[in-house]
């Protein structure tokens, strides 16, 4: 792939750069609970939900205000997610996009990796057997 084709779809999935960038310094500041599932939605959402560049840097910059407002008000990830991540995130992103094919491979994966995530603020393992 050439470097202006290269450089056109990257715009395109992560938006401008410089908000890309400034979407990650803010991520990188979370607490590691709240950035890794901030991480794992982000993965989500670049290869399940279609929208355009100006769309996906409105949608990661709302998830980093959800986020870091969350952290500072000491809600939990689970208080954020609910009991259904995948859930959570296809109706976060029904706000930016009309949505998109989701397997169901990669929403169980979405759902244990937030799992994770959310063990590790609390500190507490979740031992459900599935």
């Amino acid at each position: 792939m050439s470097d202006v084709k290269k450089s056109g779809f990257i715009s395109k999935v992560i938006g401008p750069k410089k908000r890309w960038r400034a979407y990650k310094a803010r991520v990188k500041k979370l607490p590691e609970s709240y950035r890794t599932t901030v991480e794992v939605i982000e993965r989500h959402l670049m290869h399940f939900v279609p929208t355009d560049s100006d769309s996906n840097a409105s949608m990661f910059e709302d998830l980093a205000d959800l986020f870091e407002q969350a952290a500072a008000d000491g809600t939990s990830i689970r208080e954020i997610v609910g009991q259904d991540p995948a859930e959570f995130v296809e109706t976060f992103a029904q706000n930016y996009s009309e949505g998109g094919y989701v397997p169901a491979r990669a929403r169980k994966r979405l759902t244990d990796d937030i799992e994770r995530a959310a063990s590790e603020g609390t500190g507490k393992e979740d031992k459900t057997v599935r």
